[in-house]
């Protein structure tokens, strides 16, 4: 098959795992840094241009997003550019835009698994009622752009709820980018990730912050071990992913007094797991895809 990597290029690890895993597996791969894609919108002949030479984009079989945070909008814009003509994709641009905003994604797996209690309101007045439904401080404040522990907020009194909370209203006036969740104390500075492919646990590990800080990402120097999990996590880990569409994910989850309780899901999980728990994460990828690009591109072409 051919296979293309929407990437920011081949230095990225996960990039560079994927890559290899598929050639190894005969397949021919290109790594295309989507944020230097052109495209051209048209009934008759759409066109994706990079580096000025158009891609022949029907010759791929299926593509690998790994969109950015900060690419979101431009990425999913040229994923959905290559959906449109078929072409497989481990992760949709619905879906992916589905987990990028923190709200909309609590919203959606609230209905299948447990999530923190969370609340949002775009009234700077309703503060006191807002703490008092999540049991009230400490609480986390999120933003709904938050990434890799990044806008994330720990307010350990009402006092600083309410000032954090009122510093972030005067940039977010709709209330809609800005949530709060209950803190959950004895999970403090400890997550699970469970990377999720095709509908099966594929790997998971525990990140815990190596200093006071409340958040684990491994980019906020928190550290991965392997862990075994429930058979009730497993299972939680796999709805959430299927909540929002996602075929390969990372869910994180915290274990709770109450059971596991989901906070996010990643729709380009970094393959730092491998490193942490010894497993490969990148051949289950490669051989979803195998088991499902052809399959997948005849029901679209069926259905078109």
């Amino acid at each position: 098959m051919k296979i293309a990597i929407l990437s920011n290029g081949t230095g990225n690890y996960s990039t560079k795992r994927l890559k290899e895993t598929a050639e190894a597996r005969g397949h021919q791969v290109d790594v295309i840094k989507y944020k230097n894609c052109l495209v051209s919108v048209d009934r008759r002949d759409p066109k994706v241009i990079y580096r000025g030479r158009e891609i022949d984009i029907k010759t791929y079989d299926a593509i690998i997003p790994r969109i950015a945070n900060y690419m979101t909008k431009y990425g999913t814009a040229i994923v959905r550019q290559l959906e449109r003509e078929g072409i497989f994709t481990t992760a949709s641009a619905i879906a992916i835009n589905r987990s990028r905003d923190k709200l909309r994604a609590t919203q959606i797996m609230a209905k299948a698994v447990d999530v923190p209690k969370t609340v949002f309101s775009r009234n700077s007045t309703d503060i006191d009622e807002m703490l008092e439904q999540v049991g009230g401080a400490p609480v986390i404040i999120k933003l709904g752009s938050s990434t890799h522990g990044n806008g994330v907020v720990l307010a350990d009194s009402k006092r600083a709820a309410k000032s954090a909370l009122q510093a972030f209203y005067l940039y977010n006036e709709d209330g809609t980018n800005i949530m709060i969740q209950e803190f959950i104390a004895e999970s403090v500075g400890i997550d699970i990730r469970v990377f999720v492919v095709g509908g099966r646990v594929v790997a998971s590990m525990k990140r815990q912050s190596l200093d006071d800080d409340f958040r684990s990402n491994l980019h906020k120097s928190g550290a991965g071990t392997a862990v075994k999990l429930t058979e009730e996590e497993k299972k939680i880990a796999v709805k959430a992913a299927k909540s929002l569409g996602l075929s390969v994910a990372g869910v994180d989850i915290l274990r709770s007094d109450r059971g596991p309780l989901v906070i996010e899901v990643n729709a380009s999980p970094g393959f730092g797991i491998e490193k942490a728990t010894g497993r490969d994460v990148a051949t289950p990828v490669i051989e979803y895809i195998e088991q499902n690009a052809r399959r997948g591109q005849k029901k679209d072409r069926v259905g078109a």
